[in-house]
């Protein structure tokens, strides 16, 4: 492989690996699913696409944390269960652009599948590319075929399983620690790819709350 795949990995983003979790309640629980479905249907009636704007960038301007106290404990395959984790994509990919681009063309050269053009990424896909990758995935949650963009997250996120899984190969006689980190991270992103497709369908079925 081409001497570029080797080169260091900065620790993934923290707010990517270590995930918000507490107490699971009723009430926090349908909180969640009714502020979900209030952002979506609002930011879907708003044909200026101001809306859309302002909730791709929140993250960028206060964080994962209001978020996470409304959605991180819904089930995963629920309404804020699969915007909670477009969210937490979102931040990974933005706070730690380098890292994710040398992951996903990793994984782009190694993975045998249509997933890299499923996703839709620029060969190869600079940071800059995979930040506005992603951000144009969230503008198709919130404006277009919501099914579609979930696959799109979801082939995304195993195309970063793959670079993730090889890098830490890479590393594995050298920095045991890296290695693992970054098991972990395809580790969590598998999941997640899982958890969109399954939403993505049960979207399609009118099933998704």
């Amino acid at each position: 492989m081409p001497e570029q795949f080797h080169r260091p990995v900065r620790r993934p983003s923290a707010a990517f690996d270590n995930l918000v979790g507490s107490a699971d309640s009723a009430e926090t629980i349908r909180v969640a699913h009714a502020t979900a479905s209030a952002l979506l249907t609002r930011a879907r009636e708003d044909s200026s696409g101001e809306s859309v704007e302002r909730l791709i960038a929140f993250t960028a301007q206060h964080g994962i944390d209001d978020i996470a106290e409304l959605w991180a404990q819904a089930p995963a395959v629920s309404l804020p269960g699969a915007l909670w984790r477009l969210y937490l994509l979102q931040l990974a990919i933005h706070t730690d652009p380098q890292t994710s681009a040398l992951l996903y063309e990793r994984g782009r050269v190694e993975l045998g599948s249509a997933d890299a053009v499923v996703a839709g990424a620029p060969v190869p896909a600079s940071p800059e590319e995979l930040v506005a990758l992603i951000d144009t995935i969230l503008r198709g949650v919130f404006r277009g075929d919501f099914s579609i963009a979930l696959e799109r997250a979801a082939a995304f996120c195993r195309v970063q399983v793959s670079g993730a899984t090889h890098v830490a190969d890479d590393y594995e006689a050298t920095e045991p620690d890296r290695a693992s980190e970054l098991t972990v991270r395809a580790r969590r992103l598998n999941s997640y790819a899982a958890d969109l497709m399954a939403a993505a369908g049960l979207w399609r079925s009118g099933g998704l709350t």
